[in-house]
């Protein structure tokens, strides 16, 4: 019979990865606790230790995103407005 593939949330892998990078148990003590394999737990400790690093860098990413985002909606904000003056022009005469 075919194993039913098992979801788990971001909240929970992040707790598991936390809970191996603090070291006070084995991957493989964490594993049975949690029902998992060792090699998954491993993997999600991997993920969170490079990861790391764009916890911190994310900040700085994210404001250059959105002042990019922000001129774009200026932008089209003043085309749109300039199509509005243009009809609204054509409409009185």
């Amino acid at each position: 019979m075919a194993r039913k593939r098992r979801k788990f949330t971001d909240h929970f892998k992040a707790q598991v990865a936390l809970e191996a990078l603090r070291g006070d148990r084995t991957v493989q003590e964490i594993a049975a606790r949690h029902g998992l394999l060792p090699t998954q737990v491993s993997a999600w400790k991997k993920q969170a230790m490079e990861g790391l690093s764009d916890v911190f860098a994310g900040k700085a990413g994210g404001a250059v995103d959105r002042e990019a985002e922000l001129k774009d909606l200026h932008a089209k904000i003043g085309r749109l407005a300039v199509e509005n003056d243009f009809l609204a022009k054509g409409l009185k005469t």
